[in-house]
């Protein structure tokens, strides 16, 4: 039985072609980037992306463990931070936000998880994350509509 496939591409297209506009509508520059991952590979992974995306002008930094986050957030506040969703011992995204408040962060926090459904999505952005993505689709298409979802969450509101 053929799959009815039609429309699937230009659809794929017409989203490819508003995160670029969103991208580009932006004067949003990210120059210092904390990725807070304990894999080696998850993290090698993000930051070739990242350079790919931004050039290698784009600093990635990373921690292992949330200490070493609030660590580097103390040291230096970047711009944008990328956030494992479960960190050894026990850590999750839900909990570790708020201490990367705690300690003066009042950026976008993105999400990335193994675990990620929609219903983890709704909890990890009451928590105050600006997006979530799955680990396992790190791409450059998933990490623009990651980042036209921090645009969004720092454009002025209407009456604001």
């Amino acid at each position: 039985m053929a799959r009815d496939t039609r429309g699937t591409g230009s659809r794929f297209l017409a989203q490819k072609s508003e995160l670029t506009k969103a991208r580009l509508r932006t004067n949003i520059a990210f120059k210092d980037i904390l990725f807070v991952e304990d894999e080696t590979m998850d993290a090698d992974r993000m930051r070739a992306t990242l350079r790919a995306m931004f050039g290698y002008d784009l600093e990635v930094r990373r921690a292992t463990t949330l200490g070493s986050a609030l660590d580097c957030v103390i040291e230096r506040k970047p711009d944008l931070i990328f956030l494992d969703d479960h960190l050894p011992p026990k850590d999750n995204a839900s909990l570790t936000i708020p201490f990367l408040r705690r300690c003066g962060y009042d950026g976008p926090i993105v999400i990335v998880s193994g675990l990620l459904t929609p219903r983890r999505a709704a909890e990890l952005t009451r928590a105050g994350a600006a997006a979530a993505m799955h680990k396992d689709k790190v791409d450059s298409g998933s990490i623009e509509e990651a980042l036209a979802k921090v645009v969004a969450s720092l454009a002025p509101k209407d009456g604001a």
